[in-house]
């Protein structure tokens, strides 16, 4: 768990997710370790965070999103300058080994299945948090 001083802001990660139960489960996940999480519902919703907002130190992105895809977002990400370093998971249903190589050649720096392990999971993202940009 990550330990703040009162001057530090939790570490910011955006999440493209339009599962409901996965987007609670996802946040139980984060606040427990101290991260703060802004949530896209869907594809549009999570272009115009990253066209508008700060990079944070994680994105986290389903694949089948309503709008726009996860592998869709993938270049829009990668083009910005100041986002081109932000690790990138993918969280995603999608178990077929096409569209795992797809999203890792595309930049994404992991791949993660649902369902998943939750204590695996925390450990492939605070591998993430912890290095430096």
């Amino acid at each position: 768990m990550i330990t703040e001083s009162k001057d530090q802001t939790p570490p910011k990660l955006l999440v493209a997710e339009d599962d409901l139960v996965m987007v609670k489960l996802l946040t139980f996940l984060f606040q427990r370790e101290g991260y703060d999480a802004s949530f896209a519902a869907d594809g549009r919703q999570a272009l115009e965070m990253i066209e508008t907002q700060e990079p944070p130190r994680l994105v986290l992105l389903d694949i089948m999103l309503p709008h726009i895809k996860g592998l869709e977002l993938l270049p829009a990400i990668r083009k910005k300058s100041e986002w081109n370093g932000v690790p990138i998971v993918m969280l995603t249903a999608d178990s077929a080994e096409k569209d795992i190589v797809r999203a890792l050649d595309a930049g994404a720096n992991d791949y993660v299945v649902k369902p998943f392990n939750p204590q695996e999971f925390m450990a492939r993202i605070r591998r993430f948090m912890r290095q430096e940009r």
